[in-house]
């Protein structure tokens, strides 16, 4: 399979009862449209890069995992030696999003300035928790800074420079 840019979209931690079922670590924005059914995804084995396209042939929530059956994988002997596997998507079938919507590869990595030029440090993991997404940025020194990604907060998003003006409320440091 010749290498294209890829973006993870999740991580085969386990196998699920013994009818090949796998569980699932998403770390994709869209888990519903990736492990739909028919979906296809690359699995990739992070050590030697080796890799094989699967199809999805089911998938369900199960404590906040997935569970993926993958098409032509009946039986735990099949897919257990995959786990630890990362699951990837090629970077070219991601569709458009709306204008102020961005895929977490885009704001990973972005460096965050508060709206007086003060350098707040560099975003390196996204969370869900619930009504709204989380930044957590990792400031000078090693201390984490959690930015909730609302109006108020977030100013703006420039995913071309990697940079984002934000306005902290009081609390937030």
């Amino acid at each position: 399979m010749a290498q294209q840019e890829r973006l993870n979209v999740g991580k085969l931690v386990n196998t699920h009862g013994i009818r090949g079922e796998v569980k699932v670590v998403s770390s994709t924005d869209f888990p519903e449209e990736r492990f739909a059914a028919g979906s296809v995804l690359i699995l990739t084995d992070p050590e030697s890069r080796q890799s094989l396209e699967v199809e999805v042939q089911s998938a369900r929530m199960h404590k906040n995992m997935f569970i993926v059956k993958l098409k032509g994988y009946d039986n735990i002997n099949d897919v257990e030696k995959y786990k630890g596997w990362t699951m990837q998507i090629a970077k070219d079938e991601l569709g458009e999003l709306d204008e102020g919507e961005y895929y977490y590869y885009e704001i990973i990595d972005c460096k965050v300035v508060t709206e007086d030029g003060e350098e707040l440090g560099v975003i390196t993991e996204i969370l869900s928790p619930g009504a709204n997404d989380v930044w957590v940025v990792k400031q000078p020194g090693g201390k984490q800074l959690l930015l909730p990604v609302i109006d108020e907060v977030v100013l703006n998003v420039n995913v071309a420079d990697k940079l984002i003006t934000v306005r902290l409320m009081e609390g937030l440091i």
